[in-house]
């Protein structure tokens, strides 16, 4: 299983050719992909978003919060905050739940390296991202 981030679904949609973009289009087609509530929650909020669209990623499986994860994400968040490193409360929160649920992140938001050297994240980078 695999999650991707708002950046490498808005990429998607767009028909970007990028690798994350083409690693997401494989894994939905062999229905590996589930969805971090945050992330739904983002595109959904797109006023523009197709009505079809936003059907289709909404029956996407969602991860599961586990008990605790508000407070682990909190912490997780204040530990990247502490290094002096953005650490956007959304990006937190993604984060967050694919820790908890050991799922490979896909993404083009180099923010997420603080969250992979702060805790046990694993990302997989799409194009457009550099270490910074």
């Amino acid at each position: 299983m695999i999650a991707a981030d708002t950046s490498t679904w808005i990429a998607f949609f767009d028909g970007s050719s990028g690798q994350d973009a083409q690693l997401l289009d494989r894994a939905l087609e062999d229905r590996q992909v589930v969805m971090v509530p945050v992330v739904l929650a983002e595109l959904l909020s797109d006023p523009k978003l197709p009505s079809d669209v936003a059907e289709t990623i909404s029956e996407v499986p969602l991860i599961e919060v586990e008990s605790g994860y508000w407070q682990r994400a909190g912490a997780l968040r204040a530990k990247v905050l502490a290094k002096r490193r953005k650490a956007r409360l959304g990006d937190a929160l993604i984060a967050q739940g694919c820790i908890d649920q050991r799922i490979p992140l896909i993404t083009r938001d180099r923010d997420f390296y603080a969250f992979a050297e702060a805790a046990n994240l694993n990302l997989v980078l799409g194009t457009g991202t550099r270490r910074p």
